[in-house]
């Protein structure tokens, strides 16, 4: 059984910085590693993708602010959020996509972002 555990969540004041850490308890074979965020009444939202040869992704709101750095081998993905806004406060979903392309995600955590 495959479990994506992450950390790093918590309340932070405008303008501080938070990192987000994911990593996959079993082998999975991952060809992308992502981060979403859903905001209270929101949709889900992709914030930033880490995609097998190297390659990102970033929604237009966090570019210039966010970093997603990442292991396909270790199974492990980070999300470096600087200059964090009240408006990026959302739970932060961590994603892994395999080869087969099934999805497998995390349980989510809470990131506060007071003004």
């Amino acid at each position: 059984q495959v479990r994506l555990v992450e950390s790093g969540g918590g309340l932070v004041q405008a303008g501080g910085s938070l990192r987000l850490s994911c990593a996959a308890s079993g082998s999975i074979g991952s060809i992308a590693m992502n981060w979403y965020r859903q905001a209270s009444g929101k949709q889900r939202e992709l914030v930033a993708a880490f995609i097998s040869g190297g390659s990102t992704n970033y929604a237009d709101s966090v570019k210039g602010r966010f970093t997603i750095s990442g292991d396909f081998a270790k199974n492990t993905v980070y999300l470096q959020m600087n200059s964090l806004k009240p408006e990026d406060t959302a739970v932060y979903y961590c994603n892994m996509r395999n080869v087969l392309g099934r999805d497998y995600w995390g349980q989510g955590t809470q990131v506060t972002v007071s003004s």
